[in-house]
């Protein structure tokens, strides 16, 4: 494995995001046939026969032209092709790498009218032990957008995250938080307001199409420079009216970066929201002025962050320990299919399990660099929890746990997802397909149900702590908020305050259908689902290959 006095190595790049959605319609047209006049035949289908996906890789039916600019401005590998070579591709490579790969269906391509639907059931129908669906993070984006969201950390929009209650009348949007600068944050809108009306129309209530268009076109604008008014009714009862100009707004995964004076000592406290390349930086500045401030306990907010890059989440997880607490000990080793027992079946390396990274990272080329990270050296920390705490976030919770650093779980089961992909781009559009598991220095990594805080833990997935219900009703970081306010009562008490809530929330706070899925706040899903049902009609099951 990766030792601290090795300097400078590349890094395996691991993605464990939460979920997410498609939406990109580039290369998904029509069921194979000829080449589309591209003069390449389109390959047929066999079942049970599995011909190598690199037959089929970069043969698009709308092949991209110019140069890829996350990519130093490369030509785009894409060849012209059909669609069947797409649905090929996909069908080889989950046969490949796709973790349950025997519970897969086998159906013929060219039944499937787009790429998309035949992507979409390429996927295990089997349950957890709990009984909801085993694969709840099979998605596909436009790679164009996933490279500008996880890169840049740009997106275009408001600047508002939400917390989304039901699609139906009587609609609920709530807004989780609001990224700095963003029209949103600019408009004073706070976390906590309820979307009541949107350019006219009823939010809550409407039901007619043509209301349902005119919000849909409001909340996820074509570009930005596009001017909606909202209405919203705000924690104190009162409406908020602002007109907002859609922009493209920069993520700012790490917030609220706080030091406070409790009756448990210096608490020092931050906002986590995604695992992305961006945070680095603002981790570490975070880091840096806990150490400063002599803080002896640390609450980290990770309610609302879906995951992302499992090196980061390593790296994040040393910065809260140190070496001496580490020892050398791993932070998770990466379980592929029984065909790639040995090697990663991606890039071809030996597997060897992630150390907690000690170095910071050069996250656009791939390299841990000899710049060492700054760690506070605690064997305790508290982390802050709803069912939208997800993936890479449960594996810093996981690794941590492998080697006895007590993690106080606060707020509600985490999403459960154990499992991770390597995004991958083919024609335009990157695929999401779990390929690997992850377990702890203890080789433990069931918990596909979530982590489940409770004050005395019985089952491996329990994590000692307190269920507490989200609290919308303060801002976050506010030590009055609901959920810091008990890990502050644990913190100074070892125990959870009398009178919190035990009853989660997280079925009011996230859509769910009746195929177990859980649609994330964060994800690209949201807008896909919302704008497919209309807001109106109910949500489909996630089986549903149409």
């Amino acid at each position: 494995m990766f030792k601290r006095s090795l300097l400078v190595s590349s890094v395996i790049l691991l993605t464990a995001c939460g979920g997410g959605g498609s939406g990109n319609t580039a290369g998904t047209g029509g069921t194979g046939g000829s080449g589309g006049g591209s003069g390449v035949s389109a390959p047929t289908w066999t079942a049970g026969v599995f011909a190598a996906e690199s037959n089929f890789k970069n043969y698009c039916a709308t092949p991209r032209t110019g140069t890829d600019p996350y990519n130093d401005n490369q030509p785009y590998p894409d060849r012209a092709g059909a669609s069947m070579h797409e649905k090929m591709w996909l069908r080889s490579w989950s046969n490949n790498t796709y973790l349950w790969y025997r519970e897969l269906p086998d159906n013929n391509p060219a039944n499937f009218s787009t790429v998309k639907a035949f992507f979409d059931q390429l996927k295990t129908d089997e349950l957890t032990d709990s009984g909801a669906a085993k694969d709840n993070f099979h998605y596909s984006e436009s790679t164009a957008n996933y490279r500008q969201r996880t890169q840049s950390g740009v997106s275009s929009g408001y600047g508002i995250s939400w917390s989304v209650g039901s699609t139906t009348p009587p609609r609920s949007l709530v807004v989780k938080y609001t990224e700095p600068q963003s029209p949103a944050a600019n408009s004073n809108i706070l976390r906590g307001a309820a979307l009541i009306e949107v350019d006219g129309v009823d939010f809550v209530n409407e039901g007619g199409q043509a209301g349902v268009n005119i919000i849909n076109a409001a909340l996820f604008p074509e570009s930005a420079g596009e001017q909606h008014e909202f209405v919203f009714l705000t924690n104190d009862g009162q409406t908020l009216t602002v007109a907002m100009t859609s922009a493209d707004v920069a993520s700012s995964p790490v917030q609220n970066v706080k030091v406070l004076d409790t009756s448990a000592g210096k608490v020092g406290y931050l906002q986590f929201n995604s695992h992305i390349a961006l945070a680095q930086p603002q981790l570490i500045s975070a880091v840096n002025s806990f150490a400063d401030a002599n803080v002896t306990e640390v609450v980290l907010d990770l309610r609302y962050n879906g995951g992302g890059l499992l090196a980061l989440a390593s790296q994040f997880a040393y910065m809260v320990t140190g070496d001496a607490i580490i020892q050398d000990r791993i932070f998770e080793k990466t379980i592929f299919n029984d065909k790639h027992p040995n090697r990663d079946p991606i890039n071809n390396r030996p597997l060897s399990p992630m150390p907690f990274y000690g170095f910071e990272i050069d996250y656009e080329g791939g390299l841990l660099t000899s710049t060492p990270l700054p760690a506070l050296n605690l064997n305790r920390i508290f982390v802050l929890s709803t069912g939208d705490t997800c993936s890479a976030s449960e594996a810093f919770i996981n690794g941590l746990r492998g080697i006895d650093v007590e993690v106080i779980l606060i707020g509600d089961k985490t999403c459960g997802k154990p499992y991770g992909f390597y995004p991958t781009d083919n024609c335009g559009t990157t695929y999401f397909t779990i390929q690997f598991s992850g377990a702890n220095a203890k080789d433990f990594g069931e918990y596909a149900d979530g982590f489940v805080p409770t004050p005395a833990p019985v089952f491996a997935a329990d994590v000692k702590g307190c269920q507490v219900a989200d609290d919308f009703s303060a801002q976050l970081g506010d030590p009055s908020e609901r959920m810091l306010a008990s890990a502050l009562h644990y913190a100074a008490n070892d125990s959870c305050p009398m009178g919190v809530a035990s009853q989660s929330l997280s079925q009011q706070q996230r859509i769910s259908d009746d195929s177990g899925l859980s649609i994330q706040r964060q994800d690209p899903r949201m807008k896909a689902f919302l704008l497919e049902n209309k807001l109106n009609q109910p949500i489909k099951p996630a089986k549903d290959p149409q």
